[in-house]
């Protein structure tokens, strides 16, 4: 003979019939009230939820920040930057840095680093020099940047209507830091945070 466990169903009818009546208690109601509520927001578009904020964040203005010399923009790699001087408006990206390995199984302190710098929509000439753009580091350490061997010195000039793009190299430690960019020499407009990985 085989016994098997009654069901819920049965233990369910069995309390019932001693006469005790069951009640859903306070816990059944508030799950029930929370799942029409969900379902109810499920129902609206994906666009349009009506119990959440419109959307007003714009990628094509949200994401650039503007840049002066009283005022620099602290940005994070890969978004733009709007420097703003006396003598010229421009738009910079600074991405990376990429380094040549990561997941490797002996992870050295150091490693090369290099960034791609974008430089366009000039209102006027921007003078372009690799000196202007350093790096700092989490221990406060200042790197001089240098190009990828092999590749060709940018113009020193941009002027209106050109896109630049080059690479900028430097040997720096594991761990978090910042770009920076001078274009008279003396004050930083711009602030890239990125961080050096190789794990």
């Amino acid at each position: 003979m085989i016994v098997r466990p009654p069901t819920i169903a049965a233990a369910l009818s069995a309390k019932a019939s001693r006469g005790r009546s069951l009640k859903p208690g306070p816990w059944l109601a508030l799950a029930t009230l929370l799942f029409v509520v969900l379902l109810a927001g499920c129902g609206n578009s994906p666009s349009d939820p009506a119990f959440l904020p419109k959307n007003t964040l714009h990628p094509d203005v949200d994401a650039t920040l503007v840049g002066t010399e009283v005022k620099p923009a602290l940005q994070v790699e890969g978004l733009p930057i709007v420097a703003k001087t006396k003598a010229f408006d421009v738009h910079v990206t600074v991405s990376g840095p990429v380094v040549p390995g990561e997941g490797l199984p002996d992870q050295p302190a150091a490693t090369t680093c290099t960034w791609t710098v974008t430089m366009k929509d000039a209102s006027a000439d921007v003078p372009v020099s690799i000196a202007d753009f350093h790096s700092v580091d989490h221990l406060g350490s200042v790197f001089l940047m240098g190009l990828v061997p092999g590749e060709r010195p940018p113009p020193p000039v941009l002027h209106p209507g050109q896109t630049l793009t080059f690479k900028l190299r430097a040997y720096e430690l594991v761990g978090e830091g910042m770009m920076q960019w001078a274009p008279d020499h003396t004050h930083v407009v711009g602030y890239w945070d990125y961080t050096v990985e190789n794990d």
